[in-house]
């Protein structure tokens, strides 16, 4: 298994990196913005500032070098009006003519989340599959939070994984404009 430590806001650099590389490829990243050189952008942004210090951030290290990320938002999780604005700015940058896809994203996922307190994964990604990295990602946070829990996954692929932690799909569906599908998942109160 992968060792995962606990990083501070100083990794956001590096964990924006790993992120963008990470979700490449991904069905969700891709339909907001195809434009690979655009994500660390848009990771930057949602790592600074609608995630932002109240968030933990966690970084997975394998032989001393930085291989995945994950970024959880705590029960309760507010991004300030002050965020809010600045992180326009950054997601514009990121999204350009496409930013209305961004929009309605967080429209969709935003009515399909929980009511009730929860932990949210908002991102979890590697560069390289099939290490264990999200494996150990999951497995460190998850041994530390004391509530139910709650993800969006972008990729078909993902959800056994998510599975195998105790998470179930609560729904699936497709985002509009022609957009991909996506899997609600949520995991009770261990």
């Amino acid at each position: 298994m992968v060792p995962v430590s606990v990083s501070t806001t100083s990794d956001v650099e590096l964990a924006a990196s790993l992120l963008a590389q990470a979700f490449a490829d991904d069905p969700v990243t891709v339909w907001m913005q195809p434009d690979t050189a655009r994500h660390l952008i848009m990771f930057r942004t949602l790592l600074k500032y609608s995630h932002g210090p109240n968030s933990t951030l966690d970084l997975a290290m394998r032989d001393g070098q930085p291989v995945g990320a994950a970024a959880w938002d705590p029960p309760g999780h507010k991004v300030s009006a002050l965020s809010q604005m600045v992180s326009m700015v950054g997601f514009f940058r990121a999204m350009g003519s496409r930013m209305s896809r961004g929009m309605k994203l967080e429209e969709e996922f935003g009515k399909r989340r929980p009511k009730e307190p929860h932990w949210y994964l908002g991102q979890i990604g590697a560069p390289v599959h099939g290490i264990g990295v999200g494996t150990s990602l999951l497995g460190h946070r998850l041994e530390q939070i004391d509530g139910p829990a709650y993800l969006e996954c972008s990729n078909v692929r993902n959800v056994p994984l998510y599975e195998r932690f105790g998470f179930g799909v609560t729904e699936e569906f497709e985002l509009p404009l022609d957009g991909p599908k996506v899997w609600s998942m949520y995991r009770p109160l261990p």
